[in-house]
């Protein structure tokens, strides 16, 4: 793939367009309170699954930005610094141009939620032997989570997409949802295992996959985490008396593209071709994610 990152404005004489952007990361976002975490254990399956036990569970909102709404009791509402999720069908979702972190119980682990985000909890109890079962579903968007090893052998923390499971062994990673469920998972430290449709995939640090609905996980390579965009196509046409711009490039597959907040689908090699309204303006927002968090932003003017 060659393409460009843009470092400022810049004038593409070959496609009549500039860009502007400028990078954002949610690993600094995640750090706004000093602390680093690595994490988790996952232990083997038995046929038994032991008794549950409700115990004090909680996610705590420990900072956001943006609009972010907490669905608890029923309903949504505006979520506030300090508020906490306990039950199993309370979430979190974020707007355009938000983030929200949480903390897992005593601070267990970390998970930050990106723009355009849902999360919801979806087992959330304590074992007889005080061991913790998280599992948080991710419909949408990019997360990252950070959690510590977990000393109970019982502990277990998943999330779940639309494609398949995630269970951490101890880690720091990212997930990034595409809006036909197809996730991407980035591994930077520890551990995940990757499963669908009835096989597990090892994700060890340094190494990526996705997983397609109704399909296996793909096998590991190794991270490209790179918001570039390789615009190939971008001009104006005439279509039935209306000015549609259509737009055609491609990215690293396990990224998101974001075009004036909504996500766009690209293919499992990172392409696609779009046909949008022309904007009164002649200028096209487009966000590049990386499941890590990493955000570069292309202001795309048509010729």
């Amino acid at each position: 793939m060659h393409g460009y990152v843009s470092k400022g404005p810049q004038s593409m004489i070959g496609l009549g367009y500039r860009t502007r952007s400028r990078r954002f990361s949610l690993h600094r976002f995640a750090l706004l309170t000093g602390l680093i975490v690595c994490m988790a254990g996952i232990p083997q399956e038995t046929n038994a699954r032991p008794l549950s036990v409700r115990l004090d569970r909680w996610l705590e909102l420990r900072n956001f930005s943006g609009n972010v709404d907490f669905f608890e009791n029923g309903r949504w509402r505006q979520a506030q610094v300090g508020q906490r999720l306990d039950a199993v069908g309370e979430g979190v979702r974020t707007g355009s141009a938000s983030l929200a972190r949480l903390a897992v119980d005593t601070e267990v682990g970390f998970v930050s939620v990106s723009e355009n985000t849902s999360l919801t909890i979806t087992q959330f109890h304590s074992t007889p032997r005080n061991g913790k079962v998280t599992e948080l579903n991710v419909t949408r968007g990019q997360a990252r989570v950070f959690v510590r090893p977990f000393t109970n052998p019982d502990s277990r923390l998943e999330i779940r997409t639309p494609a398949g499971v995630n269970g951490v062994r101890g880690t720091n990673f990212g997930i990034a949802i595409q809006p036909s469920g197809r996730s991407s998972l980035v591994v930077e430290e520890g551990r995940v295992v990757s499963e669908a449709q009835g096989q597990s995939v090892p994700v060890n640090a340094g190494f990526q996959n996705f997983t397609v609905p109704g399909e296996p996980p793909s096998p590991p390579v190794p991270i490209t985490e790179d918001p570039n965009l390789n615009l190939v196509r971008l001009e104006r046409q005439r279509r039935q008396g209306e000015s549609i711009v259509v737009l055609e490039g491609n990215t690293f597959p396990v990224n998101l593209l974001v075009i004036d907040d909504d996500t766009q689908e690209i293919d499992r090699d990172g392409n696609f071709a779009l046909e949008l309204p022309l904007p009164e303006n002649r200028s096209i927002d487009v966000t590049v994610v990386t499941p890590l968090g990493t955000m570069q932003v292309y202001e795309l003017v048509v010729p």
